[in-house]
């Protein structure tokens, strides 16, 4: 049985089915192209089943690895075959030609456009949008462990993430409903503004946010 399902077989999805593996879960890796989505179930090894987008997803949580309009268009094109299931969104909705903005409107949030298209009983939880992937894939930054900041309307699927993240290693930080996302994507989006900015050259999209006392 499917545990998390991930769409996507990029440097995120790798990160996180690393994280899931550690976890103990049983993965399973939808792509379009299934040549690559075998060739990272192959490289992570373990229990790690694969197919392409054009199958249902099998895990009880769906993680949308993969950028936001691919998101949106993952989201619409399963429909109801996302019933009952927690929809993880990671993404951050950069403008990725000016890298200067966000590209939802103000007031709104990649997790809500992405939740109004989902279908009645399906849950949207924003998580692992404020973690690099090579933190994933090492399960820490800095030799300490990642915090993973989420926000969701459903108590159950919060806590279904959030058991998840605690499991791989991490500690879940949930800070409130679905709307927190705006939050959350727009002081991402300030975390990668430096790390691009070659001013901060011992950054290298390998930091990670944490909250400490």
């Amino acid at each position: 049985m499917t545990d998390i399902t991930i769409i996507g077989n990029g440097n995120m999805a790798r990160g996180i089915a690393s994280r899931a593996i550690a976890a103990g879960k049983k993965v399973e890796i939808l792509g379009q192209d299934a040549a690559k989505a075998q060739a990272l179930a192959n490289e992570l090894g373990a229990d790690v089943s694969f197919g392409t987008t054009a199958g249902a997803p099998q895990g009880s949580i769906v993680v949308l690895a993969v950028p936001f309009d691919a998101a949106k268009a993952v989201v619409s094109a399963y429909g109801d075959q996302l019933a009952g299931k927690t929809v993880v969104d990671i993404t951050n909705p950069v403008n990725f030609e000016t890298f200067d903005s966000l590209v939802v409107e103000p007031g709104s949030s990649a997790a809500e456009e992405i939740a109004a298209l989902a279908p009645a009983g399906v849950n949207v939880v924003k998580a692992f949008n404020t973690t690099f992937a090579s933190t994933l894939v090492a399960g820490e930054s800095g030799g300490k462990p990642l915090d993973v900041f989420i926000a969701g309307d459903n108590a159950e699927a919060t806590q279904a993430v959030s058991s998840f993240v605690s499991a791989a290693g991490m500690r879940p930080l949930v800070v409130g409903p679905l709307k927190r996302s705006r939050e959350l994507e727009g002081f991402q989006f300030v975390v990668m503004t430096v790390q691009a900015n070659p001013a901060f050259a011992d950054f290298n999209w390998d930091t990670g946010l944490a909250i400490t006392k």
